[in-house]
């Protein structure tokens, strides 16, 4: 009996695996949230390391274009600061679209965030949407990654 239901366990965790391995989601669409950072606090807090920001967008299908729809700059309180697409705009198959913000513009602060949506017209694995920090002062560097989370899907 033991034996029968370490078995089936096992057939279950093969199961699994292979639902896991055969194929990413897919969606028609998104609403992704990204944190970004215009500044990081370094030592005391009333000393602010200015960053540079790159937002990217890549498109992961290797056969379908995506649409960006907006890609909307956020500010600590969560007002709106800047829109980055005055429309929607075509993102080929396997292309990126950036999006940057200086290291001279503070207006985010360190609370900072992006809102991008996405569409297809068919099912396709959604884009990698992701933000690059990077800032050098004197012998100092820093850079790291924000990975977008979604907060609506088509």
């Amino acid at each position: 009996m033991r034996h029968r239901i370490a078995s089936l366990a096992l057939i279950a965790v093969f199961c699994l695996a292979a639902t896991a391995l055969a194929g990413s989601p897919r969606a028609k669409g998104q609403t992704v949230y990204v944190p970004l950072y215009s500044h990081v606090y370094q030592g005391l807090r009333d000393r602010p390391f200015d960053l540079s920001a790159t937002l990217s967008v890549r498109n992961t299908d290797a056969e379908h274009p995506i649409t960006l729809l907006f890609v909307d700059y956020y500010d600590t309180a969560g007002k709106p600061v800047r829109r980055y697409l005055e429309k929607a705009e075509s993102v080929p198959p396997l292309g990126t679209r950036e999006f940057l913000v200086s290291e001279k513009d503070s207006a985010g602060g360190s609370g900072a965030k992006f809102l991008v949506r996405w569409s297809s017209d068919r099912p396709v694995p959604p884009p990698v949407v992701e933000a690059v920090m990077i800032g050098t002062a004197n012998s100092q560097g820093i850079s790291f990654l924000s990975t977008g989370r979604v907060i609506t899907e088509e």
